[in-house]
């Protein structure tokens, strides 16, 4: 199987809905991505509403990458995730923005559901980069078996093998027992 992204409406967890972001989430999106905490280790965004729009129009043609907005079932929304840089069968996730007030075990629900949908498209590994001074993100990838593979001036530089991923999704498992993935229509 030849990895690649493919856009699902939903990926669906034990608590966790992941949902392709559409432009009605622009206003969403950019609360998040300029938060001064939040927003902090992320790359500025302009606090520009039609430009994310614009942004999210774009994305919806752009089979480059996967934008999820993270729900509860009753389409809550706590934050985002984004799939992209594919390069052979490795992808990078990043975007990974989750709300104060998130119900408990959201970040590790999400985490598994990324790398288990990123599994069903044919990705055998994962690379990322994480601010040097997101010092509790950069440790809870190294827990999930990412390992540090460079920095740059800003980053820590991480990749993550398909025994690592896999040895994860098993010492959660009761995190995430499974996904169910419904297709766009």
């Amino acid at each position: 199987m030849t990895a690649s992204f493919v856009k699902p409406a939903k990926v669906i967890g034990k608590t966790v809905v992941l949902r392709d972001a559409t432009v009605d989430d622009a206003e969403f999106i950019l609360g998040l991505r300029t938060d001064p905490v939040k927003g902090r280790f992320l790359s500025a965004t302009a606090n520009d509403v039609a430009a994310q729009k614009a942004w999210l129009a774009k994305y919806a043609g752009d089979n480059s990458q996967v934008y999820f907005i993270i729900e509860d079932k009753n389409g809550e929304r706590y934050g985002t995730v984004r799939l992209y840089d594919q390069q052979g069968d490795s992808f990078c996730w990043g975007s990974w923005i989750l709300r104060e007030g998130r119900p408990s075990g959201f970040a590790y629900e999400s985490a598994l559901m990324v790398y288990r949908f990123a599994l069903t498209l044919g990705f055998t590994q994962c690379h990322f980069d994480v601010r040097k001074g997101n010092e509790s993100v950069w440790q809870f990838h190294e827990r999930f078996g990412a390992v540090r593979s460079g920095e740059t001036e800003l980053d820590y530089l991480y990749t993550i093998s398909l025994d690592a991923i896999n040895a994860a999704l098993e010492k959660y498992s009761k995190q995430l027992p499974g996904i169910e993935v419904i297709p766009r229509s």
